[in-house]
């Protein structure tokens, strides 16, 4: 703790003043907690002192708090671009990085407990600085005033070109990822960063976002096989059977209002761990996406769904993300929707996901937010949400320096390609939102394409169903196989092996 004030009087954070009138003051506390690796091993204690901002009220005492930090979509797309060009990706960490920015507002902290002033015990500090968004606006300055231009997407994005070479560095919030061409390059930026800020260069990327990357001379592979150990453990999975599927096709999830009730926060305590297990799971988002519906009052039945997902879990706590090398890069979509799929207001389930080759960057499984009165209305509204992220990876792409026209989105309904290619409004689409009709002026303006996949290839029934073993296995690979190598099925009629995962020891 003396360590922690020690710091904040070099950096000038604060000045001792006395106690302003007419001005709230706001409380101070200290946290502790143990900083572990990947492998579960303490690195560090640390201490830190926190303001108790929540006595503030917005628009009155503060505006904007929030530093802009990386979607998890814009960290997938820049390991997917590392495995392409097939550079290794770094990590470094800003040591007091909140310390670095100058604040507008005058903010009044009570005295650290324990470390008050003898002689002024009355006495109050003027923070002056320690906020996210002073310090990423100290950052950006720094960085374009070295050469680097900000992402035109991604403001935590920063590009920098050197000749055919090219160096990019992902913020978020004081960790960084940053990898280049040029290896060369990557040095320099670390130097770069050095004569500003104090750095705790980090290395090869292993462990970012509680994701575990592990980079390999044929790919770089994601998961959260840790994660996952500690999730068994913690609700009390780690001897149960593994099951073969994340859900079971024999029935579909309802209210069940006549079941008996569960402990709904240990339910929600369950959803909320596997939601974010997704990030490298996309064969588990559609069953916690469903069995998320009843968390306001959950069953027994629901938590029975919820269970088979940990079991699934037990038998596949290796497989992650895999990102070849040698996988061209080309986007393109999948998008589904299974018509009237809740039980309860018969609303369709849309999913669909996105690809750089074979390189997963975006996926989605939601129910949408009115009933379809068709199946082609059901799967038109999913391909008008799959071209929004679309359009958001093209744009984001050409910070990358690629332009793509005519991504390819996957549709294995005929009547909805047929309405993005139609420009008149006829009676059997009338009855459709206009705010969903925005596909066909994209669509009309060359930037994507609906092109048929037979259903058996429409690989975004992952996220729309619960699907068999079989089936689910045509579109992740084979986990049976515990050699970690990919077992796809037939290639698809566009040319991409048809799996998303891999098992890696």
């Amino acid at each position: 703790m003396q360590d922690e004030l020690v710091e904040f009087e070099r950096h000038k954070v604060w000045t001792l003043v006395p106690r302003p009138k007419d001005k709230s003051i706001i409380g101070t506390r200290w946290v502790y907690r143990n900083k572990m690796d990947e492998d579960d091993i303490v690195t560090r204690n640390k201490a830190r002192l926190v303001a108790q901002g929540f006595t503030q009220l917005e628009g009155l005492d503060y505006d904007e708090t929030f530093a802009p930090v990386a979607r998890l979509e814009a960290i997938r797309l820049f390991l997917a671009y590392a495995s392409f060009k097939n550079f290794t990706v770094y990590q470094m960490d800003v040591k007091t990085a909140f310390l670095h920015g100058d604040l507008e507002q005058e903010v009044f902290l009570k005295q650290p407990p324990g470390f008050e002033e003898k002689d002024f015990p009355d006495h109050v500090y003027r923070l002056d600085k320690a906020a996210p968004r002073a310090w990423y606006d100290t950052l950006t300055e720094y960085l374009l005033h070295q050469g680097y231009r900000r992402g035109a997407i991604d403001n935590t994005l920063f590009i920098k070109e050197s000749g055919p070479d090219i160096i990019l560095a992902q913020v978020y919030v004081d960790d960084r990822i940053f990898g280049s061409t040029n290896a060369g390059l990557s040095m320099e930026f670390a130097d770069v960063m050095a004569q500003k800020f104090e750095m705790s260069m980090m290395g090869e990327l292993k462990f970012f976002l509680g994701l575990q990357v592990r980079q390999l001379p044929d790919g770089i592979f994601i998961n959260q096989g840790k994660y996952i150990v500690d999730l068994l453990k913690k609700f009390g999975f780690s001897d149960c059977s593994p099951a073969k599927t994340p859900m079971t096709t024999a029935h579909h999830l309802t209210a069940d209002s006549s079941g008996a009730d569960v402990n709904s926060t240990s339910y929600r305590a369950m959803i909320g761990s596997l939601l974010y297990l997704t990030a490298s799971r996309p064969d588990i988002m559609f069953a916690t996406s469903m069995c998320a519906r009843y968390q306001a009052n959950p069953k027994e039945s629901h938590l029975h769904a919820v269970k088979r997902i940990f079991r699934y879990l037990k038998g596949t706590p290796h497989l992650g993300l895999w990102y070849p090398r040698d996988s061209p890069f080309e986007l393109i979509g999948y998008t589904d929707s299974d018509h009237a799929g809740c039980a309860i207001d018969r609303k369709s389930t849309l999913g669909g996901f996105q690809l750089l080759g074979n390189r997963l960057i975006s996926c989605s499984s939601k129910k949408q937010t009115s009933v379809a009165c068709s199946t082609t209305e059901a799967e038109y509204v999913a391909a008008g949400r799959c071209c929004a992220q679309v359009l958001w990876i093209q744009n984001q792409l050409l910070d990358y320096g690629f332009k793509f026209r005519k991504t390819s989105i996957c549709c294995d309904n005929t009547s909805a390609i047929l309405i993005t290619q139609n420009p008149v409004q006829h009676t059997k689409t009338k009855h459709i939102e206009i705010r969903h009709h925005f596909i066909r002026d994209i669509s009309q303006k060359g930037k994507v394409e609906l092109f048929y996949v037979p259903t058996t290839e429409q690989l975004a029934d992952l996220f729309t169903k619960a699907l068999d073993e079989k089936t689910k296995h045509a579109a992740v690979c084979d986990h049976s196989q515990w050699m970690g190598q990919p077992v796809p099925v037939e290639p698809s009629s566009l040319g991409h092996p048809a799996y998303l995962l891999r098992v890696l020891f």
